[in-house]
């Protein structure tokens, strides 16, 4: 008893001392709510969240120096497949490939993706469960990667661009249902959000349209009624769930906006009257414009793509840039992403070089990889921003990407959550 005392007592006086804060000296700091570049300020780190930013350089008992770079935080992909990566071989690998397979070729893919300075990412659209377990694996500690906001198995309808029964044959195609997230009906459409809380999701995407690289004719059709998508979103608000909604063609896009999707993927056939109603009515678009020229080039490549999908690719791809400039220029609200797992992991940065290049400035390009991204994500008391009480996530790079937009790629310092992961001064 008296020693079960004397243990208590040194626990309780142990647990009142923690350990040194972090000072990070940064040379130039990049504001994200207002899109200025500060110099020389501190930011000091206790624990995992950013406790004070300060003018000028102040010692503490731990320093990193980052004086001679510019410091930013965490990026934020908000479209990403985590899990896996376009190849040609990756269509026969869906029957040859287990489940276990897939998880442990994705691990490096986590890493690539946090060491080129994208803390945090939005998965929308893997099976099997293993953005899920991915996530709470890097929760853990047990791999290195971002943090991890999912949507699972995608939404879709009956021969839709998510249905994972496309192009298999008869005997292996069978008549998948709201647990394996397809969807023909308003119930069936409430049922699939259901199923997807129950998986661990945490968040809802929906194919709204037809896609570039599904076993199926067209890329562009509509492939839910409004009312669907109504139901999709209404039950996904029960759950506490946004809803994300990939479309390429204008019908199908303009359904999903007026059944009250939080963000449009892609938008390649985005015209002037959707994005008065995306402004309208809040909507997100987030562009992907790296994976659209990705899958372009690759349509050049005999035996790249399969024959159904090639002329989608080429035809698609390449309109996705040009939708961009036009949805920026009429003042529709973006947010980065870049559909990684089509183009490959640790290359997401490119699609900044893309944006800035289609004119959008490179401070509005980082803004929205990180302020912006972080509200659609429903995160900004954590992230998006180097604020007293956020989460620490600080990235930094030799010079200032809004003088030459190509620095993105040349991350030489990662911390995410106080935990540095990469140090490359």
């Amino acid at each position: 008893m008296v020693r079960t005392l004397i243990l208590t007592g040194i626990l309780a006086v142990l647990g009142t001392y923690t350990h040194a804060a972090v000072h990070i000296h940064a040379g130039q700091l990049f504001d994200a709510e207002s899109g200025e570049v500060l110099t020389d300020r501190t930011i000091i780190v206790d624990g995992d969240r950013i406790q004070a930013v300060e003018e000028g350089f102040v010692e503490g008992d731990e320093t990193i120096d980052l004086s001679g770079h510019f410091v930013m935080p965490g990026l934020i992909d908000m479209h990403v497949h985590i899990v896996s990566e376009t190849n040609p071989r990756r269509f026969i690998q869906r029957f040859t490939w287990e489940p276990g397979d897939i998880a442990y070729n994705s691990v490096p893919y986590a890493e690539k993706t946090l060491m080129s300075g994208f803390t945090t990412v939005r998965d929308l659209g893997t099976a099997y469960g293993l953005a899920q377990s991915m996530r709470d694996a890097i929760t853990r500690e047990r791999i290195i990667g971002p943090r991890i906001f999912t949507a699972g198995k995608s939404l879709a309808t009956t021969g839709g661009h998510a249905d994972p029964s496309n192009g298999v044959n008869e005997e292996l195609r069978g008549d998948p249902g709201p647990v394996d997230g397809v969807v023909n009906s308003v119930d069936e459409a409430r049922a699939g959000v259901r199923n997807r809380y129950k998986e661990g999701a945490d968040l809802i995407k929906i194919t709204a349209t037809g896609g570039v690289l599904s076993q199926a004719k067209s890329g562009q059709n509509p492939q839910f009624t409004v009312e669907e998508i109504e139901a999709i979103v209404a039950t996904a608000r029960d759950y506490g769930f946004k809803v994300a909604a990939h479309a390429h063609g204008t019908e199908g896009m303009r359904r999903a906006v007026v059944g009250g999707v939080d963000s449009i993927e892609h938008g390649t056939y985005m015209t002037p009257e959707v994005m008065k109603l995306m402004k309208k009515n809040g909507t997100w678009y987030v562009p992907t414009i790296v994976a659209g020229m990705f899958v372009a080039e690759k349509a050049q490549i005999d035996g790249y793509f399969s024959e159904l999908v090639r002329p989608k690719a080429a035809a698609i791809g390449p309109l996705i840039k040009e939708t961009f400039a036009a949805a920026y220029d009429a003042g529709v609200k973006i947010a980065f992403g870049t559909d990684t797992g089509v183009p490959p992991h640790g290359d997401n940065w490119q699609e900044f070089v893309h944006m800035v290049d289609a004119g959008m400035p490179a401070g509005e390009a980082l803004q929205s990889a990180t302020v912006s991204a972080a509200e659609l994500l429903g995160e900004s008391e954590n992230l998006g921003s180097i604020e007293a009480g956020k989460l620490a996530d600080v990235v930094a790079y030799p010079s200032s990407p809004i003088d030459d937009i190509n620095v993105m790629g040349n991350v030489a310092f990662v911390m995410k959550a106080g935990k540095v992961f990469k140090d490359e001064r």
